[in-house]
């Protein structure tokens, strides 16, 4: 989940292809997943790859990339399109939680080959390495081929797969009692037709998933029927035995050896020279009846029909029982949320589908509100602004933005809220829009003169400063400057370094810059900017590298929040103190966090929102007061949600 590090991407590792661009995706698994990636059809990854996930069609090379061994497996295609959900309990141990794993696509196999070892993979997909272990997902048309090409070189047939587990395979001939199964009089063992009945009606429990499927001789076969159910493979292996049985009890004339082995399998031949035999053996005392055959089969098929009916009539109710228990668990989500609004306080009416109360209009925009713009919830990208309560875990939605927005950033001028750039991961903008809360409206405003995201801004002496950022193929060092006045954003004095998911903030008069990506490597330095000199300064770097993180000014200090340090997100705080001009370690959160949103109210830092290194989207609060640390409050209204922009409009 970090940015690439020779096209500068997003620093979570996207190359943004569009539909048109992608050859190819790679999904991961580990040991303890892999198996049932093949044996569901279904590859998966976290919520933010859906950004491309999304651009899947079917029939677009697939491979699997195997973490715990490093290998790489294919070749795979997709048997639909990339969808939310689709299995929305796989890769969970018990299905007590949904999958960390959502942005899935239906599979199957176009070709097996051995895997591909790390080092025999990597140059073919060099440019999509960010670092020594790491690499973006999505393919281009050219590395695409070039894994086909190199994998195709080591295929192999289906009945030698290194991935076969012999020893339960089971090979099933449902014919008749070859010559063999007779017992010393000549005569049939009952037994075998009853044995095969049984094992057809248990194939549910006794036939795992495999690759290969059975043709009508017994034999495993490769892919042309593995999309058979296995009672469906049965049930065709019967009806063609009914009409071999058929066609052999008709037969007047005794045809040539040659003529009924072209007709019957080997199994039927036996069975008929079985018949001869005992025919002949008659006068022994054998008291077979041929015509007692047909009526068996006839028992069987009716069998495999009543167990055709009986899965779909089970499908059908497990399907009826999900939708309850998941309309239950709203049900008792809403139940929860209400008897914590009604605990809290008599005065708050809690709409639990909307999470919001029935207030003053003022107390929410003027009195302890925070403002939260953009942003996504684990499903969708978000065109939302709401102003949030936290002393009474109000949340409470205002007229949204014209377009979903998310990497953005926003500024206060003027009583004003200006939110500007950001984007889906995917698109990039270069708009501006202001929103005015006392008519609640939103205003279109001159846009940027480059489209970006994960950039920074801040307000200083009456203009606006939009800082850095990146467009997925660069980032940026460039500062532009919007004055209300002049109606338009004009380029001001770059910083000393490209920075893409940096932090910014205001403080006694002058800018700071802090922390980012420069396309290489996670940066620790930071910046400041003086309106009186005009012009950038170095000062003393923060103790870890970060970003993605949060910037925030607290007591005439900054209070560099959470981030990404280039192989994980940290919970740690650094206070940098510009009187004394160091940085201080801070004591940390509870829960490691980026792509977070802060903002001070009533002297204390919330910290909203965010991801953590699972990429598990947070939906915990924290709040930071001085003397009194770090506090987990039990706030739900907001929910899931990051890549949000926070900010607090004057206090009164």
């Amino acid at each position: 989940m970090v940015a690439s590090s020779n096209q500068a991407n997003n620093a979570r590792g996207f190359r943004n292809l569009s539909r048109s661009q992608l050859g190819g995706v790679i999904f991961g698994c580990k040991n303890n997943t892999m198996r049932e990636c093949l044996s569901k059809q279904l590859f998966g990854l976290p919520i933010q790859h859906f950004s491309f996930v999304k651009n899947i069609d079917p029939g677009l090379p697939l491979f699997l990339f195997n973490y715990s061994d490093r290998k790489l497996y294919g070749v795979y295609e997709a048997a639909g399109s990339g969808q939310m959900y689709i299995d929305q309990y796989a890769w969970t141990s018990d299905g007590s939680f949904k999958t960390q794993f959502p942005a899935q696509v239906q599979i199957r196999v176009r070709l097996q080959c051995q895997p591909l070892l790390e080092s025999q993979f990597k140059p073919l997909i060099m440019d999509n390495y960010y670092s020594q272990n790491h690499f973006c997902y999505e393919l281009d048309h050219v590395q695409a081929g070039k894994l086909i090409s190199k994998l195709s070189s080591l295929a192999y047939t289906p009945s030698s797969s290194p991935l076969q587990n012999s020893a339960k395979q089971r090979s099933i001939i449902l014919g008749l009692p070859a010559n063999d199964k007779r017992e010393e009089n000549g005569c049939f063992k009952s037994q075998e037709l009853e044995d095969i009945f049984a094992y057809s009606s248990g194939l549910n429990g006794k036939l795992g998933a495999t690759d290969t499927s059975l043709h009508s001789n017994g034999i495993q076969q490769p892919d042309n029927q593995a999309e058979l159910d296995e009672k469906d493979l049965i049930y065709i292996k019967l009806k063609e035995l009914a009409l071999q049985r058929e066609f052999s009890s008709g037969i007047t004339n005794e045809p040539s050896e040659e003529t009924t082995n072209a007709f019957l399998s080997p199994s039927i031949n036996d069975a008929i020279i079985g018949q001869e035999t005992l025919q002949e053996e008659q006068n022994i005392g054998c008291s077979y009846d041929s015509t007692g055959y047909p009526s068996v089969i006839a028992q069987l098929l009716q069998g495999i029909e009543e167990l055709k009916a009986f899965k779909e009539e089970h499908i059908h109710k497990v399907d009826n029982l999900e939708r309850k228990l998941a309309y239950a668990e709203q049900e008792i989500a809403q139940l929860k949320y209400k008897c914590m609004m009604l605990e809290s306080s008599n005065t708050v009416c809690a709409r639990a589908d909307e999470m919001m109360i029935d207030c003053n209009d003022d107390v929410h925009l003027k009195h302890g509100s925070i403002f939260l713009a953009g942003g996504y919830d684990g499903v969708s990208w978000l065109s939302a602004l709401d102003s949030y309560m936290p002393s009474l875990d109000v949340l409470k939605s205002l007229k949204p933005m014209n377009s979903v927005r998310a990497y953005a950033s926003v500024a206060k001028l003027s009583g004003e809220l200006y939110v500007f750039g950001g984007g889906t991961g995917s698109l990039w903008y270069d708009t501006v829009e202001s929103y005015n809360p006392v008519d609640n409206k939103w205003t279109q405003c001159p846009s940027l003169k480059e489209k970006k995201g994960s950039l920074a801004g801040a307000a200083l002496k009456d203009k606006i400063f939009v800082l850095g950022g990146g467009n997925g193929i660069e980032c940026f060092s460039e500062v532009e400057m919007y004055d209300p006045q002049v109606g338009r954003w004009m380029n001001t004095q770059s910083m000393l370094l490209k920075r893409f998911a940096l932090a910014a903030a205001e403080i006694n008069g002058a800018l700071y810059a802090v922390g980012g990506y420069d396309g290489s490597n996670y940066l620790a330095t930071a910046e400041r900017f003086d309106p009186r000199e005009h012009s950038w300064t170095k000062i003393a770097s923060m103790n870890t590298k970060r970003g993605c993180h949060a910037l925030v000014a607290l007591s005439g200090k900054l209070y560099a929040v959470g981030g990404y340090d280039g192989s994980t997100m940290v919970p740690s705080i650094e206070i940098y103190d510009p009187r004394l001009e160091t940085w201080m370690i801070g004591e940390p959160m509870n829960h490691s966090r980026g792509y977070s949103a802060a903002a001070v109210l009533k002297e204390s830092i919330y910290v909203i929102g965010g991801v953590q290194s699972n990429e598990e989207i947070v939906d915990v609060i924290e709040c930071y007061k001085e003397g009194k640390g770090w506090q987990t409050p039990n706030l739900r209204a907001i929910g899931k949600r990051c890549f949000s922009s926070a900010i607090v409009l004057d206090e009164c």
